[in-house]
């Protein structure tokens, strides 16, 4: 059984496999001071970051006796906005990178039994996106859905 330790991870891993991601934290961050946040998600010279956050846990026990765990996580992106690169395209890019890259491994490298959930939603899904200000730096934002299931 893996932990969510374990399970971040491997997200984190397999977010890191796509050309041009930027920072991956396995974790919400969040400084006092702006211009320090900002470094915390800079990548060659623009902000491109994300974090990985556990939203909900649900088990089920079915007949053969052992636990079915789904953990839904929240995966947020933020990428600084620069209109002469049409940064929209390539923020919208790197969310397509990153649902190739978990329909490509729906076990994590075989920590999880799958990313397909009963209701059909199968991989990384985006829930939302769209211009936020992050650390005083307008950006394109994201808001991606992953779901996972092991046993228990």
């Amino acid at each position: 059984m893996p932990t969510h330790r374990e399970i971040r991870a491997a997200i984190a891993a397999v977010m890191e496999t796509v050309d041009g991601i930027g920072i991956v934290h396995g974790r919400e961050r969040y400084l006092k001071r702006a211009a320090d946040l900002e470094a915390l998600f800079l990548s060659d010279g623009r902000i491109r970051g994300w974090v990985i956050r556990l939203a909900t846990t649900r088990r089920t026990r079915p007949t053969l006796g052992r636990y079915i765990v789904t953990h839904r996580w929240q995966i947020r992106g933020y990428m600084g906005f620069d209109d002469a690169d049409a940064s929209e395209l390539l923020f919208d890019d790197l969310v397509e990178d990153l649902q190739a890259a978990f329909k490509a491994d729906e076990t994590l490298g075989g920590t999880v039994a799958a990313t397909v959930l009963p209701d059909d939603l199968a991989g990384l899904q985006r829930d939302d996106s769209g211009p936020v200000m992050f650390s005083g730096v307008l950006c394109h934002s994201a808001r991606l859905n992953l779901a996972t299931q092991h046993y228990e």
